[in-house]
């Protein structure tokens, strides 16, 4: 029996490969939330830029457009995180990064219903947002007590909470401005007292 092949090594993408696959997304994350999971895909590929085939090339189905999507806001909410606490005072950080987890809220009600389940894996795209979502708001809430600009006691999984509350709680359309009222009375009920 022959030794097995190594394999080559994963190509890196081309420049312009790249570019197509961020305005991909960058234009499904536009058209899944303006008009649901269900968006056309073709006018996606047309707005983007780019044919059909390299959609498809980039996405082969709808669900792997939808939870690339979901995975590119993880990945901005969560490094956003950082970049507001290197240019904001503490708390400021804190209630910017919680009124962009309003935001990724309202697209992960669009996006996740519309994950099916092969072999658990909607489970595992989701369960995989919260470590770095969590890592996130605990960086941002350490560092405002720190700064004695918050409680000591402020847990920040019951900022999360409350905030996923009001979302999946509100069954409105329009919850979101709830939510970022929700987010300036959490601020206020967590601040230090002076």
């Amino acid at each position: 029996m022959p030794a097995p092949r190594p394999q080559p090594p994963e190509r890196k993408r081309r420049a312009d490969a790249e570019r197509n696959r961020e305005r991909i997304l960058a234009v499904a994350h536009r058209a899944f939330s303006r008009f649901g999971a269900g968006a056309s895909l073709d006018d996606i590929a047309k707005e983007a830029g780019v044919g059909p085939g390299t959609l498809y090339r980039h996405f082969p189905t709808r669900e792997d457009l939808l939870e690339a999507v979901y995975r590119t806001e993880v990945e901005k909410l969560a490094a956003s995180g950082k970049k507001l606490a290197e240019s904001l005072p503490p708390l400021e950080a804190l209630r910017a990064w919680m009124l962009l987890f309003v935001d990724y809220i309202a697209t992960k009600k669009i996006i996740a219903p519309a994950l099916t389940p092969p072999a658990g894996g909607h489970a595992k795209v989701i369960e995989a947002s919260y470590a770095p979502i969590h890592e996130a708001m605990r960086s941002l809430v350490k560092r405002a007590i720190k700064s004695g600009e918050l409680r000591k006691d402020v847990n920040p999984l019951d900022l999360l909470r409350a905030l996923v509350g009001v979302a999946y709680l509100e069954s409105t359309p329009d919850w979101q401005p709830s939510a970022r009222r929700l987010v300036e009375i959490l601020i206020a009920g967590a601040r230090a007292a002076k």
